[in-house]
């Protein structure tokens, strides 16, 4: 289905990556500078909650009064939701430095649900990870009492995160391998969620609807598909190119609605007109808000197009 009436509201910053909806359907959303913004449900006010000095990505209620803030390069951060400066509760795990704090999900018993894209590549080098395809990402688990363990190694770019309804699992997509993979918690066992997407899986979250909403931020590049077949020699030139000159990513967009059986409920694709690279959804009372990592906008459509 393709998209139908999408509002853009400007928040006065470039790259509003994530949003997440409060209960007061106040919309929260990071930009590049590092300030992690609060936009009236009108979208006529905008607060700044904290500045990062970073690049805040994914976000999270914490709590009834608390933002949790994956900071590509701040690490693992917590804010009050009032604003104020961001406390930090990871930087690092099982003796791994974070390269790429990317996004989160958070259980009902304050327990967050993490991924560190990449153990080679940082936010600024995000497409060399997607060249060489290095399987780096980590989905990690840091439970109430602050302790860090290990759910899932080897991913390829570990990007968005989300749990069941039910919580009885928690997904991660992978953007290199356009899919999104799922551990369950009774048991540790991993799995295929959803596989074989047509553009690059980012963000993920689980909606008021009771779905599961995965972005898909370009359609596939047939040049990256070549390019990762390469030589490493030749690979490493393509990444030594000037962006502008690399494989370029596509301005269709996508959403899928996915219910915990793993049955797609909904999808919309197509393009939004001034509105490209969908990395980050939320499903909220019956509309789908967007984050972009190039627009200065947020976007909000109903869920049927």
């Amino acid at each position: 289905m393709r998209f139908g009436d999408v509002t853009l509201i400007p928040v006065g910053g470039h790259g509003p990556e994530d949003v997440v909806v409060d209960g007061e359907g106040r919309v929260y959303t990071g930009v590049d500078d590092g300030r992690v913004l609060r936009v009236s449900p009108d979208g006529r006010h905008i607060d700044v909650v904290a500045d990062t000095g970073g690049r805040p990505l994914g976000l999270e209620l914490y709590g009834d009064d608390e933002l949790l803030i994956c900071d590509a390069r701040a690490g693992l951060l917590v804010v009050p939701l009032s604003g104020g400066t961001p406390s930090v509760l990871a930087t690092s795990a099982l003796g791994l430095d974070f390269v790429f704090c990317n996004n989160a999900a958070v259980a009902a018993d304050g327990t967050i649900y993490f991924t560190d894209s990449s153990r080679r590549f940082g936010i600024d080098r995000w497409r060399d990870d997607l060249i060489e395809q290095t399987a780096g990402g980590r989905l990690l688990r840091r439970s109430p009492d602050g302790s860090i363990d290990l759910l899932l190694d080897g991913l390829q770019f570990a990007n968005g995160v989300a749990l069941a309804p039910d919580e009885s699992f928690v997904a991660v997509a992978e953007t290199g391998a356009f899919r999104v993979s799922r551990v369950r918690l009774s048991d540790g066992r991993s799995d295929v969620f959803v596989d074989g997407l047509w553009g690059f899986p980012d963000n993920i979250s689980t909606g008021t609807d009771g779905l599961i909403w995965v972005t898909q931020a370009s359609p596939r590049v047939a040049a990256l598909d070549v390019a990762r077949r390469l030589p490493a020699f030749l690979r490493a030139g393509i990444r030594a190119l000037p962006t502008s000159l690399q494989p370029r990513p596509g301005r269709e967009v996508g959403v899928l609605g996915v219910a915990a059986d793993g049955k797609v409920e909904r999808e919309l694709r197509g393009e939004i007109p001034g509105f490209h690279m969908l990395v980050g959804v939320r499903e909220w009372r019956g509309k789908l808000y967007f984050g972009s990592l190039e627009e200065s906008a947020i976007a909000v459509t109903p869920t049927i197009g």
